[in-house]
């Protein structure tokens, strides 16, 4: 990464009327929106940190880091319900009428409700994993199961077990990534936080909310996305296995997708070089090639 492109060089301040909303900014050109995913200790600056100099060459990147995950302010939304308006008030605050959108998992699912309500605001998406609905595989998947052992009863051993499950080769889980997370997971506001949205009560409160619901699930309005999409998937997933794509990739009008081998959750940094190269395609071919 060059030096310019540092934790404290990209990080902005954007005031807002539900609080500051922290992100990262780095190049020039159309604006790119990159929106991270859950978790413990996850940060869009620890998602996206890895390939922000290569996006930057083309695009004014910018990472926005959700409400209530430790960074940006919290509001007194569940963040998994802030995340979505957070997305517009950003824009909004920015002054950015169009943009091309990356999400990973959770943050893929908040690019595409927002490309769903707002089809002016998002003229590409890019998502990686945790879109659709599973078809054959069990549902939590294993890496879910994991993160709410760890979420209800915090571990060194439960995080480690969580990070392994979230890639194909756990030599990408470092003790400088283990102790990053480990230090912000466990802050009282984070954690608290995060068992609000992956608590085992929680859980099992959101699927019984979703059961009853009279709001079809988000997976079910694929049909009416009109964004261009590209979905990103590994193919040996333990988190979102890889049948959840089948949903999607049959539904969205104008979707295309790439899975890749040997690789778990997060494409971006496992199978960095060759997502990279897919996903700057996709943003930078013309309509109609």
């Amino acid at each position: 990464m060059p030096a310019e492109l540092t934790y404290e060089s990209t990080l902005r301040e954007l005031a807002t009327d539900q609080g500051v909303l922290r992100y990262h900014e780095a190049g020039q050109g159309p604006p790119l929106l990159m929106l991270h995913g859950s978790g413990p200790g996850v940060t869009g600056w620890r998602n996206f940190r890895g390939n922000l100099a290569r996006f930057a060459e083309r695009f004014r990147c910018l990472v926005l880091e959700f409400p209530g995950f430790g960074v940006s302010d919290p509001t007194d939304e569940h963040p998994m319900m802030a995340a979505g308006g957070s997305v517009v008030r950003f824009l909004d605050a920015l002054d950015l009428g169009q943009v091309d959108v990356i999400g990973n998992s959770m943050g893929g699912i908040v690019g595409t409700q927002v490309a769903l309500k707002h089809p002016e605001r998002v003229r590409r998406l890019v998502t990686i994993g945790g879109m659709g609905q599973s078809i054959f595989s069990p549902s939590p998947g294993e890496g879910i199961k994991l993160l709410m052992e760890f979420t209800d009863d915090p571990s060194r051993e439960r995080l480690v077990r969580w990070l392994r499950s979230m890639v194909f080769n756990p030599r990408l889980v470092t003790e400088e990534m283990i102790e990053e997370r480990w230090e912000q997971a466990t802050d009282p506001d984070t954690l608290a936080s995060a068992r609000r949205m992956y608590g085992s009560k929680a859980m099992a409160a959101r699927g019984k909310a979703m059961a009853q619901s009279d709001e079809p699930p988000y997976w079910a309005m694929l049909h009416k996305l009109k964004t261009k999409t590209l979905i990103t998937w590994g193919r040996d997933d333990r988190v979102s296995p890889v049948d959840m794509v089948l949903v999607p990739m049959r539904t969205i009008p104008d979707v295309q997708v790439n899975i890749f081998p040997n690789c778990g959750h997060w494409v971006m940094i496992e199978q960095k070089s060759a997502w990279e190269s897919a996903v700057l395609a996709f943003l930078t071919r013309k309509d109609g090639e």
